[in-house]
């Protein structure tokens, strides 16, 4: 069996070589537990010609509204959940 790690890429699934999946997280400062949550680079940066019309809105007010309505947003890893 060929142990090569480009011989061995072939057989992992395509999420796996693209690396960890980031999500940008704005949790609620009044409502324990809800959040406005969207899809992001490791540095954070939003695609946001991926996203739909409402979710793109509901970005730009979560952003809009830092402090005083949603925390400071904070970049995680999509498959850890809190």
């Amino acid at each position: 069996m060929n142990t090569h790690p480009a011989a061995m890429s072939a057989f992992q699934p395509a999420s796996a070589l693209q690396g960890p999946n980031f999500e940008l997280r704005f949790e609620s400062l009044f409502d324990a537990g809800r959040a406005l949550v969207f899809p992001c680079d490791a540095a954070g940066q939003v695609p946001l010609q991926q996203l739909s019309a409402r979710a793109r809105d509901n970005y730009f007010y979560a952003r809009k509204v830092v402090g005083r309505e949603y925390a400071t947003p904070r970049v995680q890893c999509a498959d850890s959940r809190h």
